[in-house]
């Protein structure tokens, strides 16, 4: 089909954390026709955008990928804007002030694309990606290809249909405000500086918060009582400045952090009886270990 496919392809390099191996098979698609006609031929294809929340394990996935970073083309019709969904956020938003367009400020300081973003509805500082969605175009096995609107995408926090419905979503499209350019470009540094102060920056490998933050609690603020920010194992660190973030030393393995993550919920659910749901995603499963730590870190709490 003349899309460009990977063998064996070493992706450490390319995720947050600078952490996995040898994935098998990654294609590379650049239109939204291309990634269809992938699923259609692939069953059960795994796709991943900027892979700012995904842990990838070092032995490996089997798995077919599909990466969307080559999905990256942004249009501007007055004040509506469609992206791609492999645009990274960053881009989106720096691209909506330049024609003073506020709404999507909050993305810059956002590793993700917005593929990723609109599955999980990225939010920060007071803004979130669903409070300007208007609808996506998206990919679902035995539905092929389809619309969906804002009302039929069920956002909530951290949520979306498209994670209990295994929905891939290929283009969003957000309705913005009209604003001065300089005031969109304030706020967005303002954003920026918060996320500085308060989160690590990518010169300290990490993959975002690990959890969600319980309903009507703090998971970082649990997790601190607990004595997180001094825990440790291998080369996975908890940050010293916020203890819902896991950093790479420079040696972390994927088992380190999957470790680390079982230490952190098991310490706050043995303290608090409250399981932290982890918004990390981890794509391997050839290790032994790691899947039995993956069943205990991912499985529903009984309660």
């Amino acid at each position: 089909m003349g899309i460009e496919l990977k063998e064996n392809f070493d992706i450490k390099t390319h995720t947050s954390w600078k952490i996995g191996g040898i994935l098998k098979c990654v294609y590379f698609p650049e239109t939204i026709d291309e990634f269809v006609a992938l699923c259609k031929q692939n069953n059960d294809v795994c796709v991943l955008g900027n892979m700012s929340n995904v842990l990838i394990s070092d032995f490996g996935c089997s798995k077919k990928i599909i990466l969307t970073s080559k999905m990256d083309k942004i249009s501007f019709d007055g004040s509506r804007v469609t992206a791609l969904c492999g645009v990274k956020g960053q881009k989106l938003a720096q691209e909506a002030a330049k024609l003073g367009l506020s709404g999507l400020e909050f993305l810059i300081g956002f590793p993700g694309s917005v593929g990723g973003e609109v599955y999980m509805n990225a939010s920060a500082n007071g803004q979130a990606i669903s409070d300007n969605f208007i609808k996506a175009v998206c990919y679902k096995e035995n539905k092929g290809l389809y619309e969906i609107s804002k009302d039929e995408m069920q956002f909530g926090y951290r949520t979306s249909i498209c994670q209990t419905e295994n929905i891939k979503i290929l283009s969003a499209e957000f309705e913005l405000i009209p604003e001065d350019i300089e005031k969109v470009n304030a706020k967005m540094n303002e954003f920026l500086a918060f996320r500085k102060a308060h989160q690590p920056l990518l010169n300290l490998p990490n993959c975002g918060s690990v959890f969600k933050n319980p309903a009507g609690n703090s998971a970082g603020k649990l997790l601190e009582d607990c004595g997180a920010k001094n825990f440790s194992i291998g080369g996975a660190k908890v940050w010293e400045n916020h203890a819902n973030f896991i950093i790479n030393t420079g040696n972390a393995t994927s088992t380190d952090v999957l470790e680390l993550i079982y230490k952190m919920q098991s310490c706050v659910f043995e303290k608090y009886d409250i399981k932290l749901e982890p918004e990390v995603i981890y794509l391997g499963g050839n290790n032994k270990r790691e899947a039995e730590l993956c069943r205990l870190i991912y499985q529903k709490s009984q309660k």
